[in-house]
């Protein structure tokens, strides 16, 4: 069974057809879109802000996602936000940030407070998105310190959407086991 638990009277809200790995984690404000998918060993800790994820969005296994709290004196509260039809690949850290629609998030890749990841864009493994940094649509990105790599082809663009899509599949395959 899934470690699935309110905190502070804040629950998750996991859609009925979604899937959280027995092994993840989901504490408190974290909201589960249709045909989403938390993997094994995951942590979506929504304690001190809210964590959204929309639909047909995988967060593959070892991914840590948490946000930032409010403090008068030194910053604002910022959720994390994850669109619809996004890959996060194996072990990344999202942390209080905001991602797009169809976006691919290379696996070991770190992305930090405030940044914003547009639509359609892949963000190489191991790379390290800085706090309030703005990734524009339609490009590659990679490394540490990140740069632009060049703009994305279509079928790149397509893969991406079926990136999302054949999670969902594999979702219901293990859903159904």
């Amino acid at each position: 069974m899934s470690d699935i638990r309110e905190y502070n009277e804040l629950k998750p809200r996991l859609d009925k057809a979604s899937y959280v790995d027995k092994s993840a984690v989901v504490i408190g404000n974290v909201i589960l879109g249709k045909n989403s998918s938390i993997w094994c060993n995951a942590v979506a800790r929504g304690d001190v802000s809210y964590i959204k994820i929309g639909e047909n969005t995988n967060i593959q296994d070892l991914t840590m996602m948490h946000v930032t709290h409010y403090h008068p004196e030194r910053s604002e509260e910022t959720p994390l936000i994850i669109g619809d039809n996004v890959t996060v690949g194996h072990s990344c850290c999202l942390h209080a940030c905001t991602i797009k629609d169809n976006v691919l998030v290379g696996m070991g890749s770190t992305l930090l407070d405030n940044c914003v990841i547009e639509k359609n864009v892949i963000i190489g493994a191991g790379s390290l998105v800085a706090s309030n940094k703005v990734l524009e649509s339609g490009y590659l990105y990679f490394g540490n310190p990140l740069k632009q790599v060049r703009k994305l082809t279509d079928a790149e663009i397509d893969h991406i959407q079926y990136s999302a899509e054949h999670y969902v599949k594999v979702m219901h395959l293990h859903k159904s086991s």
